[in-house]
């Protein structure tokens, strides 16, 4: 039962028809897991602890850089050097200090992470890098756990929803043939909005599969063009040779 408090702060969501008191207390409910604390990391967070999750566990290993400022509003000047998700932390606590936060600050491998997907409702990955988004999908998958997944480089993102039932595809479907040692945006650089924008979109898609309201972009991908403000929705098939899904 929300008390006075949580009913004046998510007064704005709860008065949405298709929201209501009942999506409100799942999001209270819930536990998320997050991993990443950086451009796409910092506004999920954030957008989720505002939202009323519950519970958030957060994994980074990195610190704060000068030049992530740029990006990642989590962090600010005066946190250089800690560790991103310390900082991130803090400022998810300035905002909803309800919110659990788990912060994890090294490199989850092995049984840990697996035990970690397998604790989360709903898993979001925040990453720059394709041996990471691999792992977490082969986990999902083998946990039967959604994996809401996010891109950003230069002026352009994407969001793609995969939700491990028998006719979704997941991420391997989607990627299987791609170059694990593509450019992330340290080395190509990117519009500071563009992070903001893919990673409201993956807080979005987190809300809606938790409470079950709308339609999530489950075996579809999301691209946006930040240059031509262009955005296409395509669907993607179930390679029915997946060797992460299909076994």
């Amino acid at each position: 039962m929300m008390n006075d408090d949580q009913l004046l702060r998510y007064s704005r969501q709860i008065m949405l028809p298709e929201f209501d008191i009942a999506g409100q207390e799942k999001l209270l409910a819930a536990k998320v897991l997050i991993i990443g604390a950086g451009g796409l990391g910092c506004p999920v967070a954030l957008y989720l602890a505002a939202a009323g999750v519950g519970s958030l566990t957060i994994c980074d290993y990195d610190q704060v850089d000068l030049s992530n400022l740029q990006r990642q509003i989590a962090h600010t000047t005066r946190d250089l050097n800690k560790d991103k998700v310390v900082s991130l932390t803090e400022s998810i606590h300035a905002l909803n200090p309800d919110t659990h936060v788990n912060a994890i600050t090294k490199q989850l491998e092995g049984e840990e992470l697996s035990e970690q997907v397998a604790q989360a409702a709903i898993v979001i990955e925040c990453t720059d890098n394709f041996p990471s988004r691999f792992l977490l999908n082969r986990l999902c998958v083998q946990h039967q756990k959604p994996l809401v997944s996010g891109a950003a480089t230069g002026f352009n993102g994407q969001v793609a929803v995969f939700n491990s039932s028998p006719e979704c595809p997941c991420y391997n479907c989607l990627y299987s043939d791609v170059d694990e040692q593509q450019l992330s945006c340290s080395e190509t650089g990117i519009l500071s909005p563009i992070t903001g924008v893919i990673g409201s979109l993956q807080a979005t898609e987190a809300i809606k599969m938790i409470t079950g309201i709308g339609k999530p972009l489950s075996g579809k991908l999301m691209i946006f063009d930040g240059l031509s403000m262009d955005v296409h929705t395509m669907g993607l098939a179930k390679d029915p040779e997946c060797k992460i899904c299909s076994l």
